[in-house]
């Protein structure tokens, strides 16, 4: 017989409230995390994006609070999660409120692009749980509006992307302001060596869970890639989003205008699509993906700041209109699809300059992908290439002008002076 929630020992009104939400049996990561949690152990948790690792830790943290009430720090929190982006930080919290429906926990998000100024008066009375992006949240400490010396719970979700986004320093300074007495979990979906001296330094005694090797991708996605030239991939990409088992797609890009061309693209051919990159404003990107996750816009084009974070369960497909530069961002923009138990499709759109790249991502995932060779937009010649991109920055590689030859510069006698200024003198009094 198969565990459920209820085998966990969590309180009550978090039962109500997952049975009220249709979950039943917990996914391995909550299976495993969820007790020692509850046991109060340091955490080190290894797991597949699309595998509940929000739950994993929210729910042990909501029974905590639920079953050690007191009134929160002020200007601080009795928990803190910290996580990469603005789209996660949202949907981290709205887990907190989903779980925790019947106990009421405070919450509040803290992130850059919008004004201060309501995150400082949500934070005043105290709330029991913060949900952050490091920037802001250093900038809110620093300037004394944010107080965490009482803080009893550290999460850092997704601490690779974290890394890997130039938030060691951020973390290191917010952490030195935490008490030394607290419970700490951190989580990824892969383990450089950045992360296990993270941890080294953040956890004690940690238990580890770990669901699945380090950048394995989860096996019901159907993972596959076309080769062609680089300017048939908006034609190519349109033509499949037109196939009629097409429901909700992710397509990602490299690059914040691509995005929107390829939005603008695909949208004038009739198809609902809304672009999501870092030029947005906070008020866009959240229309955009509310407009995602309602089923407004079947599409929704993006860079690789989506590529965790956006949970919409109906995602049958994943577009890579271009490989990421960084082969371990392939694992999660894949993992926007087969979510929730369902599978999912994954299908990059390869071009000659991007080809090694591929061959960085195959090398990371230990396994080649399946080759589409059967579409009108085939080329040997990408599919054949041995060019490769820039590593960092993305765009396609620039043609580099060969350098032009220093002309020698011309010596002139005294003579050859002298006729000059002679001939000038005859061409002046001429005119």
């Amino acid at each position: 017989m198969s565990m459920t929630f209820a085998d966990l020992a969590l309180t009550q009104p978090l039962l109500d409230a997952l049975a009220e939400e249709g979950y039943t049996n917990p996914t391995p990561i909550q299976a495993q995390s969820i007790p020692l949690l509850l046991q109060g152990r340091d955490l080190l948790g290894m797991a597949q994006t699309g595998t509940g690792k929000t739950a994993a830790f929210a729910l042990p943290l909501l029974h905590r609070l639920a079953q050690t009430p007191r009134p929160a720090p002020k200007n601080g929190a009795r928990v803190l999660v910290l996580a990469p982006t603005r789209e996660l930080v949202s949907q981290i919290a709205d887990g907190f409120e989903s779980f925790g429906r019947h106990i009421k926990p405070r919450v509040t998000t803290i992130f850059g692009g919008v004004a201060q100024m309501h995150q400082v008066n949500a934070l005043k009375d105290g709330v029991d749980i913060i949900v952050a992006a490091p920037g802001r949240l250093l900038d809110l400490v620093e300037q004394g509006l944010c107080d965490l010396s009482q803080l009893e719970a550290l999460v850092l979700d997704e601490a690779d992307q974290m890394l890997d986004m130039g938030f060691a320093k951020p973390i290191e300074r917010i952490v030195a302001t935490l008490p030394q007495e607290r419970h700490t979990v951190l989580l990824s979906a892969t383990m450089p060596k950045s992360i296990a001296a993270l941890a080294e330094s953040l956890l004690r005694d940690p238990a580890k869970v770990e669901i699945a090797p380090p950048s394995t991708t989860v096996d019901r996605i159907e993972q596959s890639v076309m080769f062609m030239d680089a300017a048939n991939k908006k034609e190519a990409l349109l033509s499949l989003l037109q196939t009629p088992d097409m429901g909700q797609a992710v397509v990602f890009t490299l690059q914040k205008n691509i995005a929107n061309e390829v939005c603008a693209f695909i949208t004038d051919a009739g198809i609902t699509a809304e672009a999501l990159h870092g030029n947005k404003s906070q008020g866009q990107r959240e229309r955009a993906l509310e407009a995602f996750r309602t089923g407004a816009a079947q599409v929704l084009v993006a860079t690789d700041i989506a590529a965790r974070g956006i949970d919409v369960d109906t995602v049958t497909h994943v577009f890579n209109h271009d490989l990421p530069s960084l082969p371990e961002s392939y694992v999660h923009r894949i993992g926007r699809t087969g979510r929730a138990g369902r599978s999912g499709f994954a299908i990059t759109l390869c071009d000659a300059e991007q080809r090694a790249w591929l061959h960085d991502v195959e090398r990371e995932i230990g396994r080649k992908l399946d080759v589409q060779a059967d579409h009108p937009w085939h080329s040997d010649a990408a599919q054949n290439s041995t060019m490769r991109a820039p590593v960092l920055g993305g765009g396609p590689v620039k043609q580099v002008k060969p350098p032009q030859q220093k002309r020698e510069r011309k010596v002139w006698t005294e003579e050859e002076k002298a006729a000059a200024r002679a001939a000038a003198q005859q061409a002046k009094a001429g005119s």
